[in-house]
């Protein structure tokens, strides 16, 4: 059994959950861009999205001077969707939204990403997954350990929403930043003194 980070679950009473209605429509990526822009120019974090890789076929050069793509297809992304520093600890996490009221299907996670996240676990980086439900416009940060502990069962093909909501930690919406997720790691990964000795035996879970 995966010893989690801690049991604390909100950095946010649950009052502000009917009060998660800023900007709704956006999607989760301009979401968490706008706020990784906002903490990069504060100096809170150095955090950006990893482009996804693209295959070009076909290439047209109207001028000698420009090139222009035709043709391209996107490859599957080689690891995560962000990654980046945060308090001297290397940080990398993955974004999904979903339309289910009621789970996050595990068929949105990739195989690769699993094994890059684990590996992040085991050479000491802070590692998770910000789930949003369109549905309740509500968006939540889960441990890595807990996401990769429940992909690895072989009957579960999804997390429930509640147990989503049960394990993550809520992330409150604002206009600067936009998500308030770095809020969520404060509360998860530093405040808690006994969150190292926890992360040290997830690595050490996973190094067998």
């Amino acid at each position: 059994m995966i010893g989690y980070p801690n049991h604390k679950k909100r950095c946010n009473s649950s009052a502000q959950l009917s009060q998660n209605h800023i900007g709704r429509g956006m999607s989760l990526e301009d979401d968490l861009n706008s706020s990784n822009a906002y903490y990069l120019e504060i100096d809170r974090a150095l955090i950006h999205k990893k482009p996804t890789p693209i295959q070009v076929v076909k290439v047209d050069y109207p001028k000698r001077s420009s090139a222009k793509i035709i043709e391209a297809y996107y490859k599957v992304p080689s690891t995560t969707d962000y990654n980046g520093i945060y308090r001297q600890r290397a940080i990398d996490f993955e974004a999904k939204e979903t339309r289910s009221k009621t789970s996050f299907p595990f068929k949105s996670i990739h195989e690769h990403q699993i094994r890059h996240l684990e590996r992040v676990l085991l050479h000491g980086g802070i590692g998770f997954f910000i789930l949003r439900f369109t549905s309740h416009n509500e968006t939540y940060l889960i441990d890595a350990a807990i996401m990769i502990e429940m992909y690895r069962q072989i009957e579960t093909k999804s997390i429930s929403y509640e147990m989503v909501k049960k394990h993550g930690v809520f992330i409150r919406e604002g206009i600067t930043p936009r998500l308030h997720y770095l809020d969520c790691v404060d509360e998860l990964y530093f405040k808690d003194k006994t969150s190292s000795k926890k992360e040290n035996q997830t690595i050490k879970n996973f190094s067998g």
